[in-house]
């Protein structure tokens, strides 16, 4: 049997492997709108038949033959779009369980994207019918029946009666999500904005500072990140359990399947729409495709909406991090002495504000009553200020303990320096501070 399908010639396999893939095409171009035909079980089939032509056409060349690179163009076209898509749809369907705050304008801006995407499926679904006619490619009789393609959600929800409250949610797993979080929130900030940019303004960081390499890596830190959450913190759903790390895991799932989303449209927009190549079928092609996916409206939708409420909601879960790391932290104190001649000038300051900012817990520097925030430069100067006018040798920090081992390693080197105020090595533990 194997011998029998490895005789079969292209023509014939083309015509297997574009069966499916052009039955939803050809059930696409009878739409009129997107809605409610558009959901995550015909996008899955969109993706999946999409994919397997595109390998089938890669194997043989087609990205270098007149012939036959449009049709494996439009087809790695429908299949980054779907993908794309299936993103959003997963979104709008897990909202209301994510429990975060203020998404009126995330779900209005999200309906626009979802808009724009299926409206250039939609577009070029009887493009490449017509391509496969002149392929000679037959098209199916038949098409799908809408009863084939249902959206997730119903009236009904099974019973919640596995119980994850009790679930030894240990402090340390928690404590090292919530630091993790925060800092894939820090190394984002680079790419915050806080208004929508202009086409003219994405076009000069697209791709240079914002490309389809810098996004993966940030989504498989969230994804990587949702995991841990999910297998040593809460095993089960959204509906019951704490609610602060219930909304914690909210804005992780809603970050990754962001970034998912813009991965994927950079992803199209660089490989397919940015730089087509010198060749003349490849700039007829990625002129065809510009005609039905506008280049400015999928940067404007992968920037002002995906790139721009990851962001936001960074920022957001930020606050909800803290409050749950200083929640479960191990709180201790410990006794140091003062960075020796100089004090706490800029060096030492900014090494103990860098090893809290680190670990994200809370840490104080205490003199007598007074109580200084050890994560910020600022506040430890002041209280340098404090410490020489009272000729104080000993200060005492409370707070995180992780901080706070790390400090107590940096005040044993004399906080870095030596007694002229020269930078000198740090131990090994301490190597992120370099």
């Amino acid at each position: 049997m194997q011998g029998l399908l490895n005789n079969f010639s292209f023509a014939e396999k083309v015509r297997i492997f574009s069966h499916d893939y052009l039955k939803c095409c050809k059930y696409v171009s009878t739409f009129d709108s997107a809605q409610p035909a558009f959901t995550k079980r015909l996008y899955s089939k969109l993706i999946s038949t999409s994919q397997l032509l595109e390998d089938f056409l890669d194997f043989h060349g087609a990205k270098n033959n007149n012939d036959w690179y449009l049709y494996r163009e439009l087809t790695a076209a429908v299949r980054h779009l779907s993908i794309s898509s299936y993103s959003y749809k997963h979104i709008s369907n897990r909202l209301a369980f994510y429990d975060l705050v203020d998404t009126e304008d995330f779900e209005k801006e999200g309906k626009i994207t979802f808009d724009f995407l299926t409206s250039s499926i939609m577009k070029m679904a009887p493009v490449i019918l017509d391509e496969a006619i002149n392929l000679n490619i037959p098209i199916p009789d038949e098409t799908f029946n809408p009863a084939y393609f249902p959206a997730i959600p119903t009236s009904e929800m099974l019973d919640y009666n596995i119980d994850d409250k009790d679930k030894d949610q240990q402090k340390k797993n928690i404590v090292k999500i919530a630091s993790k979080f925060l800092t894939i929130a820090g190394n984002f900030d680079h790419l915050s904005f806080y208004e929508p940019y202009s086409i003219e303004k994405i076009l000069t960081i697209v791709p240079d500072k914002v490309n389809e390499v810098e996004i993966r890596y940030f989504e498989m830190l969230v994804h990587s990140l949702q995991s841990s959450f999910d297998t040593y913190v809460i095993h089960g759903g959204f509906r019951f359990g704490k609610r602060k790390l219930k909304q914690l895991r909210g804005y992780i799932s809603v970050v990754f399947h962001l970034l998912q989303m813009i991965g994927r449209l950079l992803h199209f927009y660089e490989r397919h729409l940015h730089e087509a190549g010198y060749k003349n079928i490849y700039k007829k092609v990625q002129d065809r495709l510009a005609f039905m996916i506008n280049p400015s409206i999928l940067l404007d939708r992968t920037i002002n909406y995906g790139l721009y409420y990851a962001c936001q909601f960074l920022i957001t879960g930020k606050g909800l991090a803290r409050d749950i790391l200083n929640e479960n932290i191990e709180r201790s104190s410990i006794s140091v002495g003062i960075p020796v001649k100089l004090g706490f000038h800029s060096r030492p300051s900014l090494l103990v504000a860098k090893i809290v900012q680190h670990y994200g817990g809370q840490v104080e520097l205490c003199i007598g009553s007074d109580r200084f925030d050890a994560g910020s430069v600022l506040d430890i100067q002041w209280a340098g200020g404090k410490i020489q006018n009272e000729n104080i040798n000993k200060v005492t920090f409370e707070g995180d303990d992780r901080a706070l081992k790390d400090i107590e390693k940096l005040a044993s080197v004399n906080y870095g320096e030596d007694t002229m105020g020269k930078g000198i090595s740090l131990p090994e533990e301490l190597k992120y501070l370099r």
